[in-house]
């Protein structure tokens, strides 16, 4: 990693063309700006070797660093603005290990890779990001395939359990699942769509994570609509994989049947 610049509020890193800028990092010890420096960098690029570089020049990253937490990123969420950015609370005590092996920052890096979707396709935004989370690990070597397959398992059987009191079609509870605490079957839902869009795309030699990367730097607009997303999705693809699927679950109210050894193949 090359610092280009130290300032009081905020350091500015280049990773392949996307500046990263990482403001409040001075709150932290010397040691402190070092681990959580090298941390987001390294992320930057384990994401960027999974699904393709940002197509934004700069990567805003504001720091909210806490005394006290129970995990190395408590929370964290997406800036949307121009540029787009991520906020990103953290336990300023935790190590380089802890911070590498959590999955909550390549979750959000994830996300900038598609447009802000309607509340009704949040189930897109969160499934993708879900899911790319656990291939971005898998893929940099963080976790192993055994690992990648149990923690898509798992994260469908919480799905499944919440189904039986949040029955509604999947687009209208993507609109109300905060209210309704509804995540675990929204995100998964959506994680299971990207699952079965990368398995039927496999057929053809291809994956989701191609055509996304393909979508980012072509055509990813700051805001669209669920159903333009997924027209884009199946013109770069060349199928009708993604408008398929979307007729499934978009308005579903089961979770679907897939396996281990399905998720084996990914």
């Amino acid at each position: 990693m090359k610092i280009l610049l130290i300032l009081p509020l905020f350091i500015t890193c280049n990773i392949n063309a996307v500046e990263v800028v990482i403001h409040n990092i001075n709150s932290l010890t010397n040691n402190g700006q070092k681990t959580v420096s090298t941390w987001i960098n390294q992320s930057v690029k384990k994401t960027k070797n999974t699904l393709g570089p940002l197509k934004q020049s700069v990567l805003p990253i504001y720091l909210k660093p806490k005394h006290f937490a129970l995990e190395p990123v408590p929370w964290a969420s997406v800036k949307r603005n121009d540029p787009d950015g991520l906020e990103l609370h953290i336990d300023q005590q935790a190590s380089l290990s802890e911070f590498t092996k959590d999955w909550t920052l390549y979750h959000e890096l994830s996300h900038l890779y598609l447009p802000l979707l309607p509340y009704s396709g949040f189930w897109l935004s969160e499934g993708f990001a879900s899911y790319m989370q656990n291939k971005i690990m898998r893929d940099s070597g963080i976790i192993t395939q055994a690992q990648f397959v149990q923690r898509l398992n798992a994260g469908f059987e919480r799905a499944r359990k919440q189904v039986k009191t949040k029955q509604q079609p999947l687009n209208k509870l993507s609109a109300d699942m905060w209210r309704q605490r509804a995540q675990q079957r929204v995100y998964w839902s959506g994680a299971a769509f990207f699952v079965e869009a990368d398995l039927a795309l496999q057929k053809q030699g291809k994956t989701v994570a191609e055509v996304i990367k393909t979508y980012q730097t072509c055509c990813r607009p700051a805001r669209s609509s669920a159903k333009t997303f997924i027209k884009e999705l199946d013109r770069l693809s060349s199928s009708s994989v993604f408008s398929s699927l979307y007729t499934q679950y978009n308005t579903r109210t089961n979770f679907p049947d897939i396996t281990k050894a399905q998720l084996n193949q990914l």
